[in-house]
């Protein structure tokens, strides 16, 4: 059943997954394209040297997982999308960023007429680079939201 975006919120499985792709990490590192970065995935306002405890980075992860959900919702607006696609596309956003995802070729495809669903999916498909080289571990995390995104891991 698909309802507008910008009424959905994150479900918690996609706040599960996110934990599950991003690992946890108690000290402030940089990412592989240099961002500090913390708990699970955290980048806004870390520095170095910062640290967390799992109860706060997994409440941190709820809000900021909420916030992506906020945005991904007033990118697509009132286009009418499933649960397990809006996981997917906050997912996505959580990882690239809600400005790239909000001028993403995937939210085009949403947002023509009629929309493009399984093209907005596979779209999700080619961010798998970081720093200008494919990496493994996002070809496998985009795959899994690929997936989700069209239905086949609820």
């Amino acid at each position: 059943m698909r309802k507008a975006a910008l009424g959905l919120t994150a479900s918690a499985l996609v706040v599960g997954s996110l934990a599950g792709y991003e690992g946890y990490r108690e000290h402030a590192y940089l990412d592989s394209v240099g961002v500090p970065t913390l708990g699970f995935g955290t980048t806004a306002g870390v520095r170095m040297g910062q640290r967390t405890d799992p109860v706060r980075a997994v409440q941190r992860l709820a809000t900021d997982a909420d916030a992506f959900a906020r945005q991904v919702g007033a990118c697509i607006g009132d286009v009418p999308v499933a649960q397990h696609e809006f996981d997917a596309f906050v997912s996505l956003a959580y990882n690239i960023g809600g400005g790239a995802f909000c001028a993403s070729t995937l939210v085009k495809k949403l947002r023509q007429s009629p929309p493009d669903y399984s093209g907005a999916c596979a779209q999700i498909l080619r961010w798998s680079y970081a720093g200008g080289k494919i990496e493994p571990g996002l070809v496998t995390r985009r795959k899994a939201e690929y997936r989700q995104c069209m239905g086949a891991a609820q």
